[in-house]
Formats: C-alpha cells, structure tokens, sequence
C-alpha cells in the first residue's frame, strides 16, 4: 500500500498555498517525499484556469477590491472559480505512475471521494456526464480543476461546506450557468476540519493509501506524523 501524508494548513492565502504547492511538486518528482494531500481554506480569491474566459468575471478589478476579493491566473484546467471561507480546498500532489497513468481516472476518483464524503453526511451527490465536478441534482457542490507535469498532479478540488454562496455571483462558476449549493444551504452543518477529516478517510480508501497525518508543515516548526 502505498503512502500519502496529509497536510493541513488552515486559513492560507492562495498565493502561499501555490508557492507550497509548487515546491512539493518538485519534490515529489525527485522522489523525495510520497504523496501528499493539502488540505486547507483561502480567504476570498477567484482563480481562472489556462482555458478560461474572462468575460466569466462579472467584476471588474476595482469591484472585486472594494469586496476583499484576490484574483489569480493560474495553470490548472477549467474556467473562473471562487475560494473562500467556509470552503474546503484540497491540493493533491500525486505522482500518477505509482497509481494510474490516467488523468481521467484521476478526476474521477477525486470525484469518488468526494461523493463519498457528502454520503456520510446523508448528501446524495453525483455527477453529470460531460461535466466536471460534484453535484447535488443540477447544484454544483464541489468543483475540480488540475494540472499534471509529468505525471504528477497539483492543484484540485473545493467542496462547498459553509460557503457564502453569494460570492459566486462576481462570476460564471466554471463558465457554467448551473447554480451552486453547499452542504450548509442543503441543512448539513458540520465543521470544516471534521469534513475534512473524513475526506481523508475516503480519499485514502479511493486511492488505495495509507494515510499519514502530520500537524505541522511550515518551516522551522516542530512535525508530528501519525497514521490514520
């Protein structure tokens, strides 16, 4: 079985989080850690993948500022999405030919996790053929969108657990014109870090991994690892 260290980050901004990510990639293409799984909150940020359009944005930059609202471009897939509190961003870093050199099956086991996670919770969620992501009949729940560099993944997913949903209005979430929901707006109220946990659970069972948990990621910090 293999391995898969997880960490979680809390509140970080997205631009810490893409520099984090980037280091571990390379990393992992060397082979000097296993894979990992980021898991974390942003404040607010709309990011826009390489096959965006931005006409997606429904602001303009000063609107967006005067809402606290940060705007990345990035080298993942899809089009313009929204991070923010109450949401729980996943970044796995998974090097693909330890697993399934299949981008597909990739995605779709993302998607299996995540499934199986709002499952748990008494959501049923599924997806839509054609259509990327978790959804809650035409609801979108959860977004994906990844890139892949030599087999190794970075970027990912974000499931609505307690969003403000209203956010999403400065946007066209994932160029798509299918509403958005969150398990708070569907009567699930649970916590952030306990969703979080038990998608680690079911992206371990997914990925067929050992999970290892560790509490401190950041440099000069003390590290405790566990299994889980």
């Amino acid at each position: 079985m293999r391995n898969c260290q997880i960490r979680e980050l809390g509140r970080i901004t997205y631009g810490a989080a893409l520099e984090l990510q980037q280091q571990l990639v390379a990393e992992r293409k060397q082979g000097l850690i296993p894979d990992q799984l980021l898991l974390l909150e942003h404040a607010h940020v709309i990011t826009m993948g390489r096959n965006g359009h931005m006409e997606n944005v429904l602001a303009d930059d000063a609107i967006l500022s005067r809402a606290g609202i940060a705007f990345y471009p990035t080298d993942r897939g899809g089009d313009v999405t929204y991070h923010g509190p109450g949401q729980l961003v996943g970044y796995p870093i998974v090097d693909l030919r330890d697993w399934k050199r299949d981008v597909g099956a990739y995605v779709r086991g993302v998607e299996q996790a995540i499934i199986q996670t709002l499952a748990a919770y008494g959501i049923e969620a599924a997806r839509i053929p054609k259509l990327t992501g978790v959804w809650v009949g035409e609801r979108k729940i959860a977004a994906i969108g990844v890139h892949i560099s030599r087999w190794v993944t970075s970027h990912g997913f974000a499931l609505n657990v307690a969003t403000d949903l209203s956010y999403f209005h400065y946007i066209v979430p994932c160029g798509l014109t299918k509403p958005v929901t969150s398990m708070a707006e569907l009567g699930v109220h649970a916590s952030l870090e306990a969703v979080s946990e038990r998608l680690a659970v079911h992206f371990g069972r997914v990925f067929d991994y050992e999970i290892l948990r560790e509490a401190a990621v950041f440099a000069g910090a003390e590290r405790e690892t566990e299994l889980i």
